[in-house]
């Protein structure tokens, strides 16, 4: 039943009532029949036969009064006036009689309608005896026999009468207790049926109530739950009727809003953790460009000093190139100027020791060139991916230094060698060619490589030129990623912040033990 439509259920209430109420009245017209018939029974036999007996009575009963009248009456032209009304009297009695005696059924009628002839005779022979006493005048004989015969007669005849009187008013009697106990059971049965129809009209009604109020109170209910946010309610669905596809398309509808909440939920948890990460991450990553803009900064003033004391490098690489240059002068002048030995050798010693000095800046320039190669190779390693070229020139810049310290040290050690031989000079004239030409030799030598060491400063210096310009271009990207992470930190921030709102949206859903994951 639960999965009839409310216009089936309606068509079974309304068919079933309807039934049992055209089997109501089909049963009050058969029982309003049943009381017509004997109504009309009652009217064509009982009633008619007592109003008949009824007449009869009572013109029996005026005869007698009548007869005594004439008979008690000293006026002797009375019974003259009454005969008319006597002969009518007899003959209306006579027509009565003979339109009786065929309608009676019953013994008890036939047998009360023979007592009435009997007793009629006695009657007849007084009343006669009575009119032919009076025709004669004799009034005392007439009163005589009224008194002892005509009354006697009278009373006699009247009551047989009045009995057959009685049994039709009986019969009657009995057909309206017939009549009426028609009625009272057409009326028992009427208002039984009544009952019975009134009480499946209210129990199909109450039924049908149910079987729609009750689903639809549960359809508001759930409806104002899940305007209220509650999605873990269970919608159960046992019908199949308007009202269960209504349940279940609220179900469907929970459900689907169930996961959907549940996703965005999820969602925006994982939005509001990841915009965390990602602010947080941004902030770092915000503090660190800082620090390596700050890095750089201070890696492009020591850049600048570096380039600075390259380039001093590269200067007195090229003087003490010319200064080669010139001792090989002077050495290939020695040759031929022996007799300038001394004074020459003077000389020499005095520009050993202004070598001496030289060779002693371009080892310090050399170490202090090491020492910001070494830093800068640090800074490099701290720059990461774009620092690696840098990298690259600082371990050219490094090994050149190297480099020019090794030359510096062996040309230390030449000065200190030629210093020694002009020492020895005074006591080596005789050897002063063979001294001159390995002087010769040594100061080829050591213009080599002051050439080597004046182009290995002027590679250095562009080297340095490029590193500089190299970090001072990080130093701007540095500069512009910084601005660039302040604003993904402040977009992060506020992304983080919508996230926290459709959150706390969302958070209103109730979704109880239903609540799914996503995968």
């Amino acid at each position: 039943m639960k999965n009839l439509g409310i216009g089936a259920r309606l068509g079974i209430g309304f068919g079933v009532v309807l039934l049992l109420s055209t089997l109501m009245t089909g049963l009050g017209i058969l029982r309003l029949q049943q009381v017509a018939e004997r109504t009309h029974d009652m009217m064509q036999q009982p009633l008619a036969k007592e109003r008949l007996v009824s007449d009869w009575y009572r013109y029996m009963h005026t005869s007698v009064r009548r007869t005594t009248a004439v008979a008690k009456s000293s006026d002797p032209t009375l019974g003259a006036f009454f005969a008319n009304e006597t002969k009518g009297s007899v003959k209306a009695i006579a027509d009565l009689r003979d339109k009786i005696e065929p309608l009676l059924s019953t013994d008890a009628e036939k047998q009360a309608f023979q007592t009435i002839l009997r007793v009629r005779e006695p009657y007849n022979a007084s009343r006669d005896k009575i009119t032919k006493l009076k025709q004669e005048g004799l009034t005392d004989e007439a009163n005589t026999v009224l008194e002892k015969e005509f009354v006697p007669a009278g009373d006699a005849y009247l009551a047989e009468i009045q009995k057959l009187l009685d049994i039709q008013r009986a019969s009657i009697d009995a057909t309206a207790r017939d009549i009426n106990a028609v009625y009272q059971t057409a009326r028992n049965r009427l208002i039984g049926l009544g009952v019975l129809v009134l009480a499946i009209g209210i129990a199909f009604a109450v039924w049908l109530t149910r079987g729609i109020t009750r689903p639809l109170h549960r359809a508001v209910h759930i409806a104002r739950t899940v305007a209220a946010g509650d999605l873990s309610a269970r919608i159960d669905v046992d019908s199949k009727d308007e009202t269960g596809q209504l349940l279940q398309a609220l179900a469907e509808m929970n459900g689907n809003l169930l996961r959907i909440v549940n996703e965005v939920r999820l969602g925006t948890e994982a939005i509001a953790t990841g915009t965390g990460q990602i602010a947080a991450g941004n902030t770092d990553l915000s503090q660190r460009t800082e620090e390596q803009a700050a890095s750089l900064q201070q890696t492009a003033s020591s850049m600048e000093e570096l380039t600075s004391i390259v380039r001093q490098n590269a200067d007195n690489a090229k003087q003490a190139s010319r200064l080669a240059v010139d001792a090989s002068d002077i050495a290939v002048k020695g040759g031929t100027v022996v007799g300038q030995v001394v004074d020459t050798m003077d000389e020499i010693h005095g520009a050993s020791k202004k070598v001496t000095d030289i060779i002693a800046v371009i080892e310090s320039i050399a170490f202090q060139t090491n020492i910001l190669a070494l830093n800068a190779a640090v800074e490099a390693a701290r720059a990461g991916e774009q620092g690696r070229g840098f990298a690259v020139v600082a371990g050219e810049v490094r090994s050149l230094a190297q480099r020019s310290a090794t030359a510096a040290k062996e040309i230390k050690s030449l000065i200190d060698d030629s210093a020694q031989r002009v020492e020895k000079g005074s006591q080596l004239v005789s050897e002063a060619g063979q001294t001159m030409e390995e002087i010769v030799g040594a100061v080829k030598r050591v213009t080599d490589i002051m050439g080597e060491i004046s182009a290995a400063s002027a590679e250095q210096s562009a080297g340095i030129e490029q590193v500089n310009q190299a970090v001072t271009q990080m130093d701007t990207v540095t500069q512009q990623n910084a601005a660039l992470v302040e604003q993904a930190a402040a977009a992060a921030g506020s992304l983080e912040e919508q996230a926290q709102r459709l959150k706390q949206a969302v958070s209103t859903f109730r979704l109880g033990t239903a609540q799914m994951t996503l995968a």
